[in-house]
């Protein structure tokens, strides 16, 4: 089955800065709730900016269900966009900003009010159809932007980092709603977002961007459990990073790190040669911190602080050699220690990722 959007090889750049967007190919099948994830400037929002049509791409092509959008100009492209700043008419009412784009097409009348109604009902806001956009909260104003851009029933619908200006506790509520939404109307949606939590509690797939690239597309357990290279490791989520050569030992591979006696050892499927430089990732979440020591590796290290999170905290870690670590654990695991005290840190080799790039 061919994918709803197809974009092959595009380009664009600015004046005589880099490219902003470089050679991005992807595919996005229809009904995906689908996310641009990375940090500002790496090229996500004029990715959707071309998708939308306000920009056109200097190499490469766009096609949506089929049909090559190059040159056709936004109002023709089977797709609707959700700014950032929701861009609500102040002097209409909500379901007047819902109407809009429903009466520019001309629709009747009473096909366009049932259309409002049922809109207003998909966002729970059937009683505040006669309020202001500054008689509504944050949330809601997102939920009436959330109600235009879907009116028009687009192919495909954009979203500009549509959270970003809701507080966290209403964030994660309407991060459940939105999704929620999506998977009763259908639709496919692309979201463009810096959130990793964002991304990661709402798309189907992810493609990571930097400078301009995508650098890895996958599930949101993909992205985050095997990160395809060292940014990827860093950006979405936390890790811990260990940097050295591989060393063969007995019926092993292990990490030698400069300057460290302890070898790190590796996952059983490393296929690398001796001597290769890598990079070695552990979330926080997989290390295990014991007073003891245990049989087997670990690292020794020091309790430099303790950050209290609720249920779980984060207790960051210093080895003798000056590496610093992370480790996340239930709190009440984390109330036996303290700064200053020596701990030891291990893990299974198989919660490891070996990054060469």
């Amino acid at each position: 089955m061919a994918a709803l959007l197809e974009i092959s090889r595009v380009s664009k750049r600015f004046a005589a800065a880099g490219p902003a967007v470089d050679r991005v190919s992807l595919d996005i099948e229809e009904g995906e709730f689908f996310a641009l994830l990375g940090p500002s400037g790496c090229g996500k929002t004029t990715l959707l900016r071309l998708i939308a049509g306000f920009e056109r791409p200097d190499e490469g092509c766009i096609l949506i269900d089929g049909a090559e959008m190059n040159a056709v100009p936004p109002y023709q492209r089977p797709v609707n966009m959700m700014f950032q700043s929701y861009a609500l008419f102040p002097h209409l009412d909500v379901a007047a900003n819902i109407a809009f784009g429903l009466r520019q097409e001309g629709m009747e009348r009473r096909r366009r009010d049932a259309r409002v109604a049922d809109m207003l009902a998909l966002v729970q806001m059937a009683e505040y159809g006669r309020r202001r956009p500054h008689e509504l909260s944050g949330g809601q104003r997102q939920r009436v932007a959330l109600a235009r851009a879907l009116a028009k029933t687009p192919k495909l619908l954009l979203l500009d980092e549509p959270l970003a200006a809701l507080d966290r506790k209403l964030r994660e509520e309407t991060r459940v709603e939105l999704t929620g939404i999506q998977q009763r109307v259908g639709t496919t949606f692309l979201v463009v977002t810096h959130d990793q939590e964002e991304a990661l509690g709402m798309a189907s797939r992810i493609a990571v961007m930097h400078h301009g690239r995508v650098v890895q597309i996958g599930t949101p357990a993909e992205i985050y459990e095997r990160p395809a290279c060292r940014f990827v490791a860093d950006f979405v989520g936390t890790a811990n990073l260990f940097d050295g050569t591989i060393m063969a030992g007995f019926n092993a591979l292990s990490l030698a790190m400069a300057g460290d006696d302890a070898a790190i050892p590796l996952p059983a499927d490393v296929a690398l040669p001796q001597g290769s430089e890598i990079t070695l990732a552990v979330r926080p979440e997989k290390l295990r911190l014991s007073r003891d020591a245990p049989d087997g590796f670990a690292l020794a290290a020091t309790v430099t602080s303790i950050d209290y999170q609720g249920g779980q905290s984060t207790v960051h870690l210093a080895t003798a050699q000056g590496l610093q670590l992370r480790a996340a654990l239930p709190s009440v695991e984390a109330r036996g220690l303290c700064r200053d005290v020596p701990v030891w840190v291990g893990w299974a080799p198989a919660d490891a990722v070996v990054l060469t790039e």
